[in-house]
């Protein structure tokens, strides 16, 4: 397959790749979003909880005037995060590493 069809599957959310996961969520809370922020390699969800192993490059990551990973949770801000919603957030961030 050629490298576009590939980057496109992994985008898409089509490929398996998605499913290997380099963040983890590892503090239990809440899951309540307030201000998210980036700091040491970690998002911050809220004060104590976050998603760990997040290159910069990635938090800062634009397509067009859309900051991808930084507007999954300003769109979520007051809410809870749902089950569903922290893998999606660890596919997101595979498919922009």
């Amino acid at each position: 397959m050629e490298l576009d069809g590939k980057i496109r599957k992994i985008h898409l959310f089509e490929s398996p790749k998605v499913e290997q996961y380099i963040t983890h969520f590892p503090i239990e809370g809440d899951n309540l979003v307030g201000k998210p922020k980036y700091k040491n390699g970690k998002v911050y969800i809220n004060d104590t909880q976050y998603f760990d192993n997040v290159q910069q490059v990635v938090w800062e990551f634009y397509i067009g005037a859309y900051e991808s990973t930084q507007n999954c949770f300003k769109d979520r801000k007051g809410r809870k995060l749902e089950f569903d919603d922290i893998p999606h957030y660890q596919k997101i961030i595979v498919a922009l590493s």
